[in-house]
């Protein structure tokens, strides 16, 4: 059984609520020392680019008895993006990608929230880059929950997701000589969250 409800479950006949899961319910706070946001971009039609977010901030509403009220929200700065190339990393932020200086975060919103089976989910928000607002689904992969040697109580998940940049205005490319462009329109995002059980 996963985190928000057993996989026999059926319309007509509700699952009884684990203890297990029911403890789980609650409001958690993303920790960011324990925590990675990344992405994944193909360059020069070759090789893959992979950069991270330093700085973010998160909640986590969890429901073990009703799957569909779990909530996540997601607040990145964008300056502090970080692909291990200072000149990159700045052309980034500059107004031919992120423009971080009018637009200084990147926002995530759930609006739905799903059980897929075993410790499989998806959950799908709107995501706000440079002011536009378009909907994105995560596909996620229960981790577990613990408690930590600090009495915190924790639980992890892993994501992943696609998406096309260009969708949120983020078209700025150059042509290569031999075909083809410098960097792909698909990015690939992946998610390790460790998130604290708040009081």
């Amino acid at each position: 059984m996963g985190l928000f409800g057993s996989k026999s479950a059926t319309p007509a006949t509700p699952a009884a609520v684990n203890p297990d899961l029911a403890a789980l319910t609650g409001d958690y706070a993303i920790d960011p020392s324990h925590s990675a946001i990344g992405f994944v971009a193909r360059h020069a039609m070759v090789t893959n680019v992979k950069g991270k977010f330093l700085d973010f901030t998160g909640t986590l509403h969890l429901d073990g008895t009703t799957p569909a009220a779990s909530t996540a929200s997601l607040d990145v700065t964008m300056d502090s993006i970080d692909t291990g190339s200072a000149d990159r990393d700045g052309h980034l932020k500059s107004a031919d990608f992120f423009k971080t200086d009018e637009f200084p975060t990147m926002t995530f919103r759930s609006t739905k929230a799903e059980a897929l089976g075993g410790d499989d989910y998806r959950i799908t928000g709107d995501l706000t880059i440079l002011g536009t607002t378009k909907p994105i689904t995560i596909d996620l992969e229960f981790n577990g929950a613990a408690k930590d040697p600090f009495g915190n109580e924790r639980v992890g998940f892993e994501g992943k997701a696609e998406l096309l940049r260009s969708e949120w205005g983020l078209t700025w490319n150059a042509a290569l000589e031999t075909g083809g462009v410098l960097v792909s329109d698909k990015i690939k995002l992946n998610f390790d969250i460790s998130a604290v059980k708040q009081a």
